[in-house]
């Protein structure tokens, strides 16, 4: 089911590097995406609130996806750490956020959504499609039923 109210339901949310009948992989845009190359959403296509609501076997998935997800974004960016959260509270539609972060990017050693704490390193934009061949491969690796 769909929200007509729900941005995530009505709207990819940014490019899409996978997607499959439960859920899309995609690279955020903007400024965001300027500032944490290689973030990426994980967004459930139902509209969802709460990954409790969903079946175990549908949370496995997700998790599942989102785990790949990471391990591309590793593999490409060589970051210094990696941020995975699911917050909801503006968006109460379930997606997980997967944030490459280096010790010299604007908010470091705080969250994103955090005060800036520094001008930020500029970084070179991602190799989409190097980005999207190693999540291909971590999926082809891994169990994502």
């Amino acid at each position: 089911m769909k929200s007509a109210k729900c941005p995530l339901c009505n709207d990819a949310g940014g490019e899409i590097l996978f997607e499959d009948v439960l859920c899309r992989v995609i690279l955020v845009g903007g400024d965001e995406g300027r500032a944490f190359p290689g973030f990426c959403r994980v967004i459930w296509n139902h509209h969802q609130s709460e990954m409790s609501d969903m079946s175990a076997s549908e949370q496995r998935h997700l998790f599942n996806i989102v785990m790949a997800t990471e391990r591309a974004v590793r593999d490409v960016q060589q970051p210094d750490k990696m941020n995975i959260a699911s917050l909801g509270n503006v968006v109460p539609h379930v997606h997980w956020h997967v944030i490459p972060r280096w010790e010299d990017d604007s908010h470091f050693p705080g969250p994103i959504w955090a005060a800036v704490q520094r001008q930020g390193a500029l970084r070179g934009e991602v190799d989409v499609g190097a980005l999207r061949r190693q999540l291909v491969r971590q999926l082809d690796a891994g169990d994502i039923s």
